[in-house]
């Protein structure tokens, strides 16, 4: 899928294993306290369970959007979701959360829900997950590496 935003040209695609070094770089750049080590990385890239979605522009890693998929529970986890600072304010997040949930949707056995965590402070990602239908189910204290609060969110599917 290929969206024209802001003059920029972004193709929702599959991630892989090749994406990797691209993916460590977006983690440090998006969260410098909390970037994933190596192995949960090709964990995320690699594992059977996992739906990896990210954002092309041009030949540029330019988001990224992992996903937990719990068949028993029928619920999907938002490990991590992200884009670049000089990407952010066009629609790229939105836009991964929508193939997300497209590609969930067209699962079996069906998930029920999608739920994410985010940093209480991250006010311009809970106005996203708001607008795009999440809404706040719990916190968990101390979630974050520096002991920040994490704002849990879930959206029915």
């Amino acid at each position: 899928m290929v969206e024209a935003l802001n003059g920029n040209s972004v193709a929702i695609e599959p991630a892989n294993w090749r994406d990797l070094n691209a993916l460590r770089q977006l983690e440090k750049e998006c969260f410098p306290k909390d970037a994933w080590p190596l192995w949960d990385l090709i964990g995320i890239l690699t594992l059977p369970a996992v739906l990896r979605l990210k954002a092309v522009a041009g030949e540029q890693l330019v988001g990224f959007v992992g996903v937990d998929i719990r068949p028993a529970e029928k619920l999907a986890w938002i490990a991590t979701i992200g884009v670049l600072p000089a990407f952010r304010r066009q629609g790229i997040g939105g836009k991964l959360l929508e193939a997300c949930e497209q590609e969930l949707e067209g699962r079996e056995p069906r998930m029920s829900a999608i739920r994410l965590t985010v940093r209480v402070s991250n006010v311009t990602a809970i106005r996203l997950y708001e607008e795009m239908g999440y809404r706040r189910v719990g916190k968990w204290e101390g979630y974050y590496s520096d002991r920040e609060d994490g704002l849990v969110m879930e959206k029915v599917i």
